[in-house]
């Protein structure tokens, strides 16, 4: 069954939707951003948001639990981990627990993926897996999953090198691995 375009159009209304997901550094410089929104057509509009965003936000006290403020009429929910701020943005009229729920499965994942090893440097090291985090958790700006054991493990699936040895894998790479190879099995 195809669905008209008039129909896609108004589940993409009712949706929960994200603008961007940012993970910037301590100097509020970028990480790692997506954005799926028009409200910042060029690179320089981009960059003037995550600037003054930062300068907004890098006084509060966000390490413990996230916060969420209105900013520029968007909904911004972040939360600082060592050198890195995670930040969530929502049209003004999303819900906040929806966007704080991205965030913490955005962070979640990212702290499972990197070992509970939560800084730039590590994050940096590890890009192509923050990329397939952000790729997990939103497509289009619609939130696909938010759960951080179930993204990291997606994520963990399309990076599983099979020549590793299992010393080398994580438990979720070593499931991942095993299962391929019980299904292959079967279907000989």
């Amino acid at each position: 069954m195809q669905l008209s375009n008039d129909v896609v159009m108004e589940l993409q209304e009712n949706c929960p939707s994200v603008k961007n997901l940012l993970l910037l550094d301590s100097e509020g410089k970028r990480v790692a951003v997506k954005y799926y929104s028009d409200d910042w057509p060029t690179n320089q509009s981009k960059l003037a948001f995550e600037k003054s965003l930062f300068a907004k936000t890098q006084k509060t006290n966000a390490r413990t639990e996230a916060e969420i403020t209105l900013f520029d009429e968007n909904v911004v929910v972040y939360k600082f981990v060592e050198d890195l701020h995670f930040f969530v943005t929502g049209g003004d009229d999303e819900n906040e627990l929806i966007l704080a729920s991205v965030l913490n499965g955005f962070f979640e994942a990212v702290t499972v993926l990197l070992r509970s090893s939560v800084d730039q440097r590590e994050a940096l090291t590890n890009m192509d897996l923050i990329f397939l985090c952000i790729d997990e958790i939103i497509d289009g700006g619609l939130i696909l999953e938010t759960d951080g054991t179930t993204i990291a493990g997606k994520v963990a699936s399309h990076t599983i090198d099979e020549g590793a040895p299992l010393s080398e894998q994580t438990i979720t790479q070593a499931l991942a691995a095993a299962r391929e190879h019980f299904t292959r099995s079967l279907l000989r």
